[in-house]
């Protein structure tokens, strides 16, 4: 069976938490993500970690699963 795991890039980057509680977020990671100033962000604490997840309307979500892999083991009754 082919190895499904991510190869997606990991930027590293380190920020400081101001003392209001806010962060920069790297250019790099700005630009990667091709965010905006005032761009809304979907905060979610996982384990001992936050993320911030970029809110998208629907019109700009089509498509963006094109290509993915589907094809992974299933258990029997999930078939």
């Amino acid at each position: 069976m082919k190895d499904l795991s991510y190869e997606l890039p990991i930027d590293a980057s380190t920020v400081t938490l101001s003392p209001k509680f806010q962060v920069v977020i790297p250019l790099s990671v700005r630009a990667a993500l091709r965010l905006k100033a005032g761009e809304k962000l979907r905060v979610i604490t996982y384990g001992d970690r936050v993320e911030f997840i970029p809110v998208k309307a629907m019109p700009e979500m089509r498509g963006f699963l094109r290509g993915m892999d589907t094809r992974i083991d299933r258990e029997d009754d999930r078939l």
